[in-house]
């Protein structure tokens, strides 16, 4: 029996010792972050799927795992179809399924720590109708089998000054509570990570490649807070950091701390914050005020000087990224290189600049078929080498403390194809399209994604992904509330207008299965743009390296979008220039010239 299917049988024994008919498993932790811990990764280990989006459903007789257009494939590499079924979502919902899959009178286990109040009640009625119950759980179940599961990070927290914040965190906090005191409410309940270190000006590493800590806070109307945080990781200079008006708690005592707060309005965010966060509000005697996360807005614009130091570490960034895009191009045409031997060298470059802080994710290092699983992810077992004839697409970030990145590049191991060039040229067009987008206040991203589809929709294809995320300040590398897609895409969701200083991807693709994959990715910056008719928005593009321009077909480019291509490869010329040798320089001219249109 393989490790997998072991571990399935015994989570099936623990729930049928429980008296339960099946639980529910997110990809998600307590705070419900995208990226998770070490000893929140439940998923991975019961199905050995890596993606980072994703819930699993195991019954007695049968399970389920779901994902959306992103891991079509992936998931079909990494989790065993004799065990389970494969399920796309948002077409198919797990409450959907739930309905469909489970017996009359099913008890079905959630754990309430993991799970919104949202979806409980969605997924609650969807079992009622079948005569079956949703019954939270006191104990994780997955915990109970998982017998070697890590310890949460022990890592210290560490002050992210103003002089890079360009606010500091006495400030950020008198503006929550100005918010607060506007909704006559007394409190505000933080959960999400990314919150916490933006309102406290505080950073960690207790999640991979995002600089977050695990923590909880109450922020009260009178500017002072309480945080909840293992004590091994307050440090003399974070207690310095914090002050007075911060009270410091055991991240243990949080959820009892919940249940003093009796006859206070508290504000908590119905997304971003657990059902057992409200439910113990509510037993307490608060009176719960639903409210968006004030802090989710606030750090997604970038006041200026996130925005400076965004510009600084692109720069440093894209000056890495074109030396290793130089090597690759010089090494992968010799044989043997392989996705391996790519991601560790492009850290090498990044780590040369001596102030990357981590990556901003897993390194996507995908050669050939790999390219067209949109999040893959490279491991001994897949390792491939770059072949002639493939495209190899790197998609890869860094953290700086100055600003974290996010860039997608594609290049021909040896010469591409007609058909290649022409799909390549279809996803530049598309990127060109948004990233010259001007639009009026108000505009979200959803009603700009069609811009970056159109080249593709016109000859019938399409990509399986939204086109563009937020990212953050020296914080996550996938940030919202802003996004360039639609609900139909993954990414997708509420729309929330597009907003001066908010940053985010331009991120177009085309995958042929078993083939090739392309994505062409910068990340832009929202800014006022004055017109005759008045004010609109626009984007400034962030990131600089150079497009591959073996892969771009002129003739199928417009001049106006052949204009584009050459100037911003001599904004690339005149960024990156300055900080290359001879050698250096030469290939870079070479790759920045204008482009020849017969």
């Amino acid at each position: 029996m393989s490790t997998h299917a072991a571990r399935l049988g015994a989570l099936r024994s623990e729930l049928a010792a429980r008296g339960l008919t099946g639980f529910v498993v997110p990809l998600t932790d307590e705070h419900m972050s995208e990226y998770v811990g070490g000893y929140a990764q439940r998923l991975a280990w019961l199905t050995g799927f890596e993606g980072s989006a994703g819930t699993a459903v195991v019954l007695s007789a049968e399970a389920a795992i779901f994902v959306d257009g992103r891991y079509t494939l992936q998931v079909r590499e990494q989790v065993s179809a004799d065990h389970w079924a494969y399920v796309g979502v948002p077409q198919t919902s797990v409450a959907d399924w739930l309905r469909a899959h489970a017996p009359a009178g099913a008890r079905i286990g959630y754990d309430p720590w993991l799970h919104t109040p949202g979806w409980v009640r969605d997924a609650g009625a969807a079992l009622a109708a079948k005569g079956a119950e949703l019954v939270p759980v006191a104990g994780n179940p997955v915990d109970a089998v998982w017998a070697d599961r890590p310890a949460p990070s022990p890592a210290p927290l560490a002050p992210h000054s103003a002089e890079r914040a360009g606010l500091g965190a006495a400030e950020k906090r008198a503006e929550l509570a100005e918010w607060l005191v506007a909704r006559q409410a007394d409190a505000l309940v933080l959960t999400a990570l990314d919150s916490i270190a933006w309102a406290f000006n505080l950073r960690g590493a207790d999640i991979a490649h995002t600089p977050v800590g695990l923590a909880y806070a109450l922020v009260r109307a009178d500017g002072t807070a309480d945080l909840f945080v293992a004590p091994e990781k307050i440090t003399d200079a974070v207690r310095a950091h914090l002050g007075n008006a911060v009270r410091l708690h055991p991240r243990a005592d949080f959820a009892t701390a919940l249940g003093t707060l009796k006859g206070q309005r508290v504000a908590v965010d119905p997304e971003r914050a657990v059902a057992a966060i409200f439910d113990a509000l509510e037993a307490g005697g608060a009176t719960v005020l639903a409210e968006r996360d004030p802090v989710v807005l606030a750090k997604a614009c970038k006041n200026p000087v996130e925005i400076a130091g965004h510009r600084a570490a692109s720069v440093r960034d894209g000056a890495a990224v074109a030396r290793f895009l130089r090597w690759v191009e010089a090494t992968a045409p010799q044989g043997g290189l392989t996705e391996l031997d790519c991601a560790a060298k492009l850290l090498e470059f990044r780590q040369a600049g001596g102030v990357l802080r981590d990556t901003s994710f897993d390194t996507i290092s995908a050669t050939g078929a790999h390219g067209a699983i949109p999040h893959y992810r490279v491991d001994a077992a897949s390792n491939a080498r770059l072949e002639p004839g493939q495209l190899y697409l790197v998609d890869s970030g860094g953290q700086y403390e100055d600003g974290t990145t996010d860039i997608t590049r594609v290049i021909p191991v040896t010469e591409p194809t007609p058909e290649q060039r022409d799909r390549f040229t279809r996803v530049l067009k598309g990127h060109i399209a948004l990233a010259t987008a001007i639009f009026p206040p108000g505009t979200n991203g959803g009603q700009l994604d069609a811009f970056a589809r159109r080249p593709l929709w016109e000859v019938g294809l399409d990509y399986a992904h939204g086109t563009g995320h937020g990212v953050g300040a020296y914080l996550s590398v996938h940030e919202g509330p802003q996004r360039i897609a639609t609900p139909n895409y993954p990414g997708g969701g509420p729309a929330e207008p597009l907003r001066p200083g908010m940053i985010v991807s331009n991120e177009p693709g085309y995958y042929q299965a078993g083939d090739f994959g392309i994505r062409i990715e910068n990340l832009i910056l929202v800014e006022e743009r004055a017109t005759e008719g008045g004010t609109m928005l626009g984007f400034e593009t962030l990131t600089f390296c150079p497009i591959e321009r073996r892969l771009i077909e002129p003739a199928l480019l417009t001049p106006a979008e052949r204009a584009w291509v050459d100037a911003y490869h001599a904004r690339v010329l005149a960024v990156l220039g300055p900080l290359f040798d001879a050698d250096e320089l030469a290939w870079l001219n070479s790759k920045c010239a204008p482009l020849d249109v017969g």
